[in-house]
């Protein structure tokens, strides 16, 4: 019977196997510390398969950074560590599924690698600004010892030279660390995304070029989709000497996983319908002329008419509008037209007409031109064929018309007003509703998408996603992670009764909901406006624990339990959704059957039991139900035998299904 690994993806393994896939020549063979073989890589070797010319020497373009290897290292580094469920702290614990985890998010990325792997539509992280000083909300200051950056980036030589000097001006300690910092995590949420996810991330102008080159360096250049401007506060108008610039904008850089697969939603309007109620009659055959490449017939003034339809036909009529030129602008071919153009009016005063023949793609379509009358601009108004799949939504009057996402916007009264949204008088880092719709907007989700913050704050962007998804009926998922800082005495909300930053972000879930539900009763019984609460700890399993690779048969006997005695079930049941990839977000029941408790999750897609000397009979009512996964503690069976039977009765009745323990 197989044993729970009981710690996050080894992602260094994962990545060796799949190198080894591609490139088996580039595996080679080493010892870890205990003096046993692994796999590793030849690098070097890599590194010439791929590349076509001779490499020779290490240089190369690249962003790096003191500390740059360490932190692609701890990214793909395994932990011992486990989420706890807290149903005290939660809303709707049975039925939500929104989550809301306190802990340090790079290991909790890490717990989440695989139950939310390709699952998460859209990120928004509004990380430290790295401004030197230590802010309320985070740690705000990655700042490296001066010591600690000249022995790792080798400023000394052997004998305690200075081997160059030091740049004091732009001083990279002061990146380094930050870098390091949002490179591991960054790593971690590209996985997270679907294929046509995205992210945002709030930042300003102290790290936005660090940040830039990291993100194109993981998410790559292509899928670096926009940079939008967003004014945060008015400037200063009164008199200070003291600077010479004043700062009042900050950013939003947005990538996506695939640009070939994400799809922005841009702004859109109605169709004006009425273009669509026009039809030309041509009255005479006109004078044709082959002009800039172009066959171009002239329907000179009294030759044609434009004649307009009641609304009721629009979608008879097979026109759309677009912009463009006739010919070109100089030359012959423009000094040609321009007396056609020069005070020459239709009959309903709109110009000279042209119907240029051979613009469609098949080469035998026409498009309508009408010309305007100066000659030194020969433009005009191109009719083309509507797309059929669009005569439909003409008719019913709901096709729209998309302009450009600009990457410009003022959000300075927004923000200036930002203090007691969500209920709560709290205003470090925060970050205004109605810019967070909007990115939630440009996002294009769907519903049951899940919307992740793992910079959570005061939760703003949960307080978003449950408006956008109450206006736009999306039944949005979000996962809130935060680390749970702690308030300082002297701040008001610590007066209050608040202890951690977590505590305001769960309060202001609890207090945005309750709002949305007065202001809009009728409308918000669907809504999921609850939350689950988890807890970062350290791993279920006792100090004396190891790997499941590193069990043997004598190692067995001597541990009686391998589980912390302060654990319950719950705390078992979703350390072991994790590690199987299971969303911590589905239902689950518990019940008894002949004195012990059974936990199913998701009907059927695990059920658990922890229980001590679980009898035969419990194993075959378990197994009867062919579940996906079945679990079990070590210690609920007697001895090996006992353990061999569960896995023959399962082998019996429901041989699909996986049966493990703890």
């Amino acid at each position: 019977m197989d044993k729970m690994r009981m710690e996050s993806l080894d992602m260094t393994t994962q990545n060796i196997e799949k190198i080894g896939a591609l490139f088996p020549n580039c595996i080679t063979e080493t010892v870890d510390e205990n003096g046993k073989p692994k796999k590793a890589i030849n690098f070097e070797l890599l590194k010439q398969m791929l590349s076509a010319d001779v490499i020779e020497g290490s240089e190369a373009y690249e962003f790096t950074w003191v500390g740059k290897k360490a932190a692609i290292v701890e990214a793909n580094k395994p932990i011992r560590k486990t989420l706890r469920p807290c149903k005290a702290d939660s809303v709707n614990w049975d039925t939500t599924e929104n989550l809301y985890i306190e802990g340090d998010n790079l290991d909790v990325l890490k717990l989440l690698q695989e139950s939310y792997l390709g699952k998460v539509k859209m990120i928004y992280i509004d990380p430290p600004y790295n401004t030197g000083n230590d802010s309320f909300l985070y740690p705000d200051n990655f700042y490296m010892d001066a010591d600690e950056y000249e022995d790792e980036v080798g400023l000394y030589d052997d004998e305690g030279n200075k081997l160059f000097l030091e740049n004091t001006n732009s001083n990279p300690r002061f990146h380094s660390l930050w870098c390091s910092m949002m490179y591991s995590r960054l790593m971690l949420a590209r996985d997270m995304l679907t294929d046509d996810g995205v992210i945002f991330i709030s930042i300003d102008e102290k790290e936005i070029t660090c940040l830039t080159k990291i993100c194109d360096e993981i998410f790559g250049a292509s899928n670096h989709l926009e940079t939008f401007h967003v004014q945060v506060r008015y400037g200063n108008k009164s008199l200070n000497e003291d600077s010479d610039f004043q700062p009042v904008m900050e950013y939003v850089l947005i990538y996506c996983k695939d640009h070939f697969s994400f799809v922005p939603q841009k702004p859109s309007e109605p169709y004006d319908l009425s273009k669509f109620c026009w039809s030309f009659e041509e009255l005479t055959e006109g004078e044709t002329l082959q002009i800039a490449n172009k066959t171009v017939t002239i329907f000179k003034a009294g030759e044609w008419k434009i004649t307009k339809h009641d609304e009721g036909r629009v979608g008879l009529l097979k026109e759309t509008w677009a912009s463009g030129s006739i010919v070109k602008q100089s030359g012959t071919a423009a000094e040609f037209l321009s007396k056609y153009l020069i005070d020459r009016k239709g009959t309903d005063g709109l110009g000279v007409l042209y119907k240029i023949h051979n613009m469609g793609e098949d080469g035998l379509g026409y498009r309508y031109v009408t010309g305007p009358t100066k000659p030194d601009a020969i433009r005009g108004k191109f009719y083309s064929g509507v797309p059929l799949e669009r005569i439909e939504e003409i008719k019913k009057g709901t096709s729209l018309k998309f302009r450009p996402i600009v990457n410009f916007y003022d959000y300075s009264g927004d923000f200036g007003n930002i203090r007691h949204e969500g209920g709560i008088a709290f205003n470090s880092g925060k970050k205004p509703i109605k810019m967070l719709q909007h990115l939630l907007f440009t996002a294009n989700l769907k519903p049951n998408d899940i919307v992740m913050d793992f910079f959570s704050g005061s939760a703003s962007t949960a307080h978003a996603v449950m408006n956008h998804s109450l206006e736009n009926n999306l039944n949005l998922k979000f996962i809130m992670v935060q680390y749970p800082e702690e308030l300082s005495e002297k701040d008001d909300l610590y007066r209050e009764g608040f202890r951690t930053i977590c505590d305001i972000g769960k309060e202001r879930i609890r207090r945005s909901a309750s709002i949305i539900q007065k202001d809009k009763p009728l409308f918000t019984q669907n809504l999921d406006i609850g939350f689950r609460v988890f807890k970062l700890d350290d791993t279920n399993m006792t100090d004396v624990y190891y790997s499941a690779d590193e069990y043997s048969q004598g190692m067995l006997a001597m541990l009686e339990s391998n589980v912390k005695a302060d654990r319950t079930d719950l705390d078992l049941l979703f350390g072991c959704l994790l590690e199987w990839g299971l969303p911590l977000s589905l239902p689950y029941t518990s019940e008894t059957i002949e004195g012990c408790t059974v936990h199913t999750y998701n009907d059927g897609d695990l059920i658990a039991c922890f229980d001590e000397n679980i009898p035969d009979s419990v194993i075959k009512t378990i197994a009867k139900r062919q579940p996906l996964r079945a679990v079990f503690r070590d210690s609920s069976f007697a001895d090996s035998p006992a353990k061999i039977n569960v896995f023959e009765i399962f082998k019996m009745i429901s041989p699909e299904t996986s049966v493990k323990v703890i």
